[in-house]
């Protein structure tokens, strides 16, 4: 039962889960999470440095959805809904709708539930990942079952939360609870591990709060961010309780991306450190500090900041969407990396966006995307990638 209650909590968290910061002489930088702002403040432009591109999801009578975006490929893009109704909507890569697929069930070719799927275009596979039943299943695209195989049950592994496409043979993925080996390659064919990736830590630090009371148990996390991110070829592997973001090199040797003073595990509370987006130019960053009020449910507080690759210095940021003819602020956060070629994805409303173009608030493509737009229509997704 135990077992259960603490899958339940780090399920529920994954889902909802003053010193001096200088460039180190190995090539990567390093950063002072106890440093609480920075100064001075830039202001920029995404477009400046990141290619962006809308894509809205067709709307008719069986494609209704909340435009939770799962995986987008060369080929096909494939959406849910928050909700847990198991339906999976397969769309191209113009957002033109194909085919909805549901196999949501307690049958041995069926899904119970799933925290994500991974497109495997040159296989034409869907890789879902049941967590419930800490099983992966297999389908092709038109949603015909193929095979399915377990998750790593070993280190005190819980499920795998954040599974990229690697290559044509394996899944990368991240074992959030494993006490050792938090990254793994596994087989697409068997589940079976054919390569460990043990990136150091002292030891085991969960980024969240848990309040036990009278045989109650309430958890709260930092809401959802990547441990996996993929940029410039290469994987960037982030786990909490690491001193050092590495960069997963080809040769599967690890090359320090990041290193964070001071260690983890002498902070009382720890601060944790999510990178949230990189481009050829910028790191976008924000230090946690792993705390939380449950009366005021309220926590978590953090400080947002950037790194600046050219001038080689960490400041603080605000960026603006330059569709918009005013000045409309974006957030970090909104951002999730979805596929290996380093796009990540964001979504507007249709509602807003026809919102903003009748009040002449919209200009470029995105103006041209509102103009056809109805206010309840599906979700648009907005996919950006860094410039070269």
């Amino acid at each position: 039962m135990k077992t259960l209650i603490f899958i339940e909590t780090i399920l529920l968290l994954v889902m909802t889960s003053c010193g001096s910061d200088n460039t180190s002489t190995d090539g990567f930088i390093t950063v002072d999470v106890t440093k609480s702002s920075y100064s001075p403040k830039k202001e920029l432009v995404l477009q400046d440095f990141m290619d962006v591109e809308y894509i809205p999801l067709e709307t008719n009578d069986e494609f209704v959805n909340q435009g939770y975006v799962q995986a987008v490929g060369e080929k096909y893009i494939i959406v849910s809904n928050y909700r847990k109704d198991g339906d999976i909507f397969v769309y191209n890569r113009k957002g033109k709708a194909i085919r909805k697929i549901n196999r949501k069930g307690q049958g041995a070719e069926e899904y119970i539930s799933f925290s994500g799927i991974t497109l495997d275009e040159e296989n034409d596979e869907l890789f879902v990942n049941d967590h419930h039943a800490k099983r992966i299943e297999v389908y092709d695209l038109e949603g015909n079952f193929k095979r399915s195989f377990k998750q790593n049950d070993k280190g005190n592994s819980q499920f795998y939360w954040g599974i990229f496409n690697y290559d044509k043979e394996n899944l990368i993925c991240y074992d959030i609870c494993n006490d050792e080996i938090p990254f793994l390659l596994i087989s697409k064919q068997n589940g079976s591990i054919t390569k460990e990736i043990k990136v150091p830590f002292k030891e085991k630090n969960l980024f969240i709060q848990i309040l036990r009371l009278e045989g109650n148990t309430r958890s709260a996390g930092p809401g959802n961010y990547s441990r996996i991110i993929p940029y410039n070829n290469n994987w960037i592997l982030l786990e909490p309780s690491s001193d050092t973001i590495y960069t997963l090199m080809p040769d599967f040797s690890l090359r320090p991306f990041i290193a964070k003073t001071p260690p983890v595990h002498t902070l009382d509370p720890e601060l944790f450190l999510i990178l949230r987006l990189i481009s050829d130019r910028y790191y976008f960053m924000e230090s946690v500090k792993n705390v939380y009020d449950f009366r005021k449910e309220e926590g978590f507080p953090r400080t947002y900041f950037m790194y600046d690759t050219q001038e080689k210095d960490f400041f603080s940021y605000i960026i603006y969407n330059g569709d918009y003819s005013y000045k409309r602020e974006l957030y970090m956060v909104m951002f999730t990396p979805i596929n290996a070629k380093g796009e990540l994805w964001a979504t507007i409303d249709a509602f807003d966006l026809c919102k903003d173009y009748k009040e002449g608030k919209l200009k470029g493509k995105l103006k041209d995307i509102a103009a056809k737009l109805g206010e309840d229509d599906n979700r648009v997704i907005m996919l950006v990638k860094p410039k070269k």
